[in-house]
């Protein structure tokens, strides 16, 4: 089913981790988002060559950016992804949001968006400059 909120992603990079640390005061500086709750602080970095966790791919709905008042959005995004089965974990600023998926998911992803109608774009594997820095 088409989405009436149907957004303009990009894969982007680098590939994430996202790690638990139960008694951080504060990670290094190379976090892209940080939540803190009961039980710890939850960091979400680019991903380095000897880390062991899970490596996730990020879309961006950068290119559709749209306000906090906005409904279903988000929703439009991660519903194709649940019903496919595809775990999320998400992060949001206050103009898009960055849905991570497990990167060996990452076609499964993209086919389950593009079939809600959604555009997106990139995943060539090629690492580039961080979608952070880029304008």
């Amino acid at each position: 089913m088409i989405s009436p909120t149907a957004q303009h992603l990009r894969i982007v990079s680098p590939a994430f981790v996202v790690e638990q640390l139960p008694h951080a005061a504060s990670p290094e500086n190379d976090w892209v988002a940080l939540v803190r709750g009961p039980e710890g602080l939850t960091v979400v970095r680019a991903a380095r060559p000897a880390d062991a966790e899970e490596r996730w791919i990020g879309f961006y709905g950068g290119a559709t950016a749209h306000g906090l008042d906005v409904p279903g959005m988000l929703a439009a995004i991660v519903n194709p992804l649940a019903a496919a089965a595809i775990p999320v974990f998400v992060a949001s600023t206050s103009h898009a949001d960055l849905v991570l998926v497990p990167q060996h998911r990452e076609r499964q992803a993209v086919i389950a968006l593009k079939e809600a109608g959604h555009q997106v774009e990139g995943g060539d594997g090629e690492p580039g400059e961080p979608f952070w820095s880029q304008h």
